[in-house]
């Protein structure tokens, strides 16, 4: 049950780090894009970050 909860945390904690390596990349040749996968992630790891701590809370 708790590997199954590491699995879980580390995969989301991932989605949003490559959505940043994503939107980096992408910001010379389409920077409305890349401003758009910036957002998403850090909206991603505030509200990852907040129910990580509720978790440990």
């Amino acid at each position: 049950m708790i590997i199954l909860l590491i699995i879980i945390v580390i995969s989301y904690w991932l989605t949003p780090l490559i959505l940043i390596i994503f939107g980096l990349t992408r910001l010379k040749s389409k920077p409305e894009n890349a401003k758009n996968l910036l957002i998403i992630a850090a909206v991603m790891l505030v509200v990852g970050a907040g129910f990580c701590g509720a978790l440990l809370s």
